[in-house]
């Protein structure tokens, strides 16, 4: 028996909303700026997004939330990855609603008041963006606490800041492990976003660079690569999907080993096809190729989550 798995109807509208707003976005210069410290362009992306309900989607309904199936969760952060939006996406949009549990600041979460950050050691042992963040949450196996900023470390994507958090306040219990698998799937989400960005700019690329009078995408080598591309993004994004439909760790972990071997895969092949000019600063390429090397380590490293998968057999 077959089983075929497809987005329905709202689903695909959803997913087609988010593209259109970031789209007509400059979410580059977002991305840029971000990274040189001013957060206005990227809070005002940020503003797009609680107006399209991605704020609020794993927030309980009683908190204004959508209490959104896991699915859709995925759907819109495959999105976010395609378009490369900063700030601490997987924690604020993913993680966050689950370590608040019951508390009523998860309303201003769900309308976009603030984005929260999140450190969950020993696989996230830093937060990222906690100087922009409005909230900041360590999460340990005692329980969860605010987090205060410590040392600042740098990211290989300077629009990742990454810092050290010390605890405070008295910690409260939350689901701590379906936070962190929830933050596992969020990344392998955004990952196959953009490895799904990075095959189509170099394909657009293929079509319009000569070489010998002929459009380099006419070569059977360039051809053969972005085929292996193409199907080891079609072959991860099921895996996110059937994650997020079971929630298990297991497949969680199968997941964002998969995403981020498909991300390395469209990256390389991404830089090889554009030669050094995707490398650039001033090449929008540049941006997706550090986010994907900065989204492969994050919420657990391929080869810890490797580990997990084989200690689950």
């Amino acid at each position: 028996m077959t089983v075929e798995f497809g987005l329905d109807e709202q689903q695909r509208d959803f997913a087609a909303s988010i593209d259109a707003a970031l789209g007509a976005a400059d979410v580059p210069g977002a991305v840029r700026a971000w990274a040189a410290g001013e957060a206005a362009p990227g809070r005002r992306v940020w503003e797009q997004l609680a107006n399209l309900g991605v704020t609020a989607l794993a927030v309980p309904e009683k908190f204004d939330g959508l209490d959104a199936d896991p699915v859709d969760l995925v759907v819109a952060l495959e999105r976010l990855g395609r378009w490369c939006v900063p700030g601490p996406v997987t924690e604020s949009i993913a993680v966050a609603p689950v370590l608040l549990a019951e508390d009523e600041r998860c309303a201003s979460l769900a309308a976009g008041e603030f984005f929260a950050t999140v450190a969950l050691p020993p696989h996230v042992p830093r937060a990222v963006d906690a100087d922009t963040a409005g909230l900041v949450l360590l999460a340990t196996e005692s329980g969860v606490t605010e987090g205060v900023i410590a040392q600042q470390h740098e990211s290989v994507d300077p629009s990742r800041r990454l810092f050290d958090l010390t605890a405070v306040g008295v910690p409260w219990q939350a689901d701590v492990q379906r936070a962190f698998d929830f933050g596992v799937l969020a990344t392998a989400a955004q990952l196959v976003g953009a490895a799904e960005a990075l095959l189509s700019a170099t394909v657009d690329y293929a079509k319009q660079r000569t070489q010998f009078g002929r459009v380099i995408g006419s070569y059977q080598a360039i051809k053969h690569k972005l085929a292996d591309v193409h199907i080891s993004i079609e072959l991860a994004r099921p895996l996110v999907y059937g994650a997020a439909l079971s929630l298990h760790p297991r497949d969680v972990s199968a997941a964002k080993v998969s995403a981020s071997d498909a991300a390395l895969l469209a990256a390389r092949s991404s830089l090889q096809t554009h030669g050094a000019i995707g490398f650039t600063q001033e090449h929008d390429l540049s941006l997706l190729l550090l986010r994907v090397q900065a989204l492969r380590s994050a919420w657990g490293t391929p080869e810890a989550h490797r580990r997990r998968v084989l200690e689950a057999l």
